[in-house]
């Protein structure tokens, strides 16, 4: 797990012939560390880099290409920078301030990686895993960064903020630093993961509910325009059987009596005094209320 994610000269698993602890690295001598570019404070009333010396550092730049010798160019820096004196300035500090503009395209890019590596800090909304994983993905892209194991954790624990550098002592069961430096990578990824699995959990319940609040949102959005629909056809219906009922029409009915054709009579052809005859029916109009 360790040697997928981290690029860096090895620190030895052996300390005086026992098992390498974080702490007991801690307090190993330094010699040999690589460090990112950090310039030391300067003292002097009365300094800046002239333009002159600034156009001489990018005049011949190291862009770290197959064809590029590093030796070379160190040995052209250095020769440059050893003719540039300032009063109460260290040599050191101009190299230091100077060397980064000498550089361009990749190499520029590494120095600069070096630099996010070293002063990386854990952001104020960003949890552990994301953390973590932006930690990684600076160590990934900056495979020569020729920091060891020890300076990786280091840097990393130390970015934390309060809450998480406490979890992880929790986690260790005590100090984190009393810990083997193998179990120290274990606890930090255990840690991830598990943050991240609660992360994703917690997105994916919060989407379910949402889809489910809007899946619910719209069939009562529906029932409730149904009912409404409802409700006015049905209060259309009392009203109309209310007026109906107050005032009912009239109904007309056709009644049929008979005239007797020989006479004119009222009586049927058949009970004619007269003659015997046929009789037609005469249709009249009976309005009954």
């Amino acid at each position: 797990m360790f040697k997928a994610t981290f690029h860096s000269r090895r620190i030895s698993r052996r300390y005086d012939g026992r098992s390498t602890y974080y702490g007991e690295l801690l307090r190993a001598p330094t010699e040999g560390y690589a460090e990112a570019i950090l310039v030391l404070p300067i003292l002097a009333e009365q300094f800046e880099l002239k333009h002159s010396v600034i156009n001489m550092m990018t005049s011949d730049q190291f862009f770290g290409l197959e064809k590029d010798n590093p030796h070379d160019h160190i040995r052209w820096f250095n020769k440059i920078t050893s003719t540039i004196k300032y009063k109460d300035v260290p040599n050191s500090a101009i190299k230091l301030m100077l060397f980064p503009l000498s550089l361009a395209g990749a190499a520029r890019r590494t120095t600069n990686l070096r630099n996010e590596i070293l002063n990386f800090q854990q952001r104020f909304d960003e949890s552990f895993h994301e953390a973590w994983d932006r930690y990684k993905d600076l160590l990934r892209a900056c495979p020569h960064h020729g920091f060891t194991e020890l300076h990786q954790l280091d840097t990393f624990y130390n970015a934390l903020n309060p809450v998480d550098q406490d979890s992880l002592n929790s986690a260790a069961g005590g100090n984190l630093l009393e810990r083997r430096t193998q179990d120290v990578l274990t606890i930090i990824e255990n840690k991830s993961k598990v943050h991240n699995s609660r992360n994703k959990s917690i997105v994916s319940q919060v989407k379910s509910n949402d889809a489910d609040f809007s899946s619910s949102s719209e069939i009562a959005k529906l029932t409730h325009a149904a009912n409404q629909q409802t409700s006015v056809v049905t209060t259309a219906m009392i009203a109309i059987l209310k007026q109906f009922q107050a005032t009912p029409p009239p109904s007309f009915v056709k009644s049929v009596e008979e005239i007797c054709v020989t006479c004119g009579g009222a009586h049927p052809y058949y009970q004619c005094l007269t003659v015997d005859g046929n009789t037609f029916p005469k249709l009249q109009d009976n309005i009954q209320g």
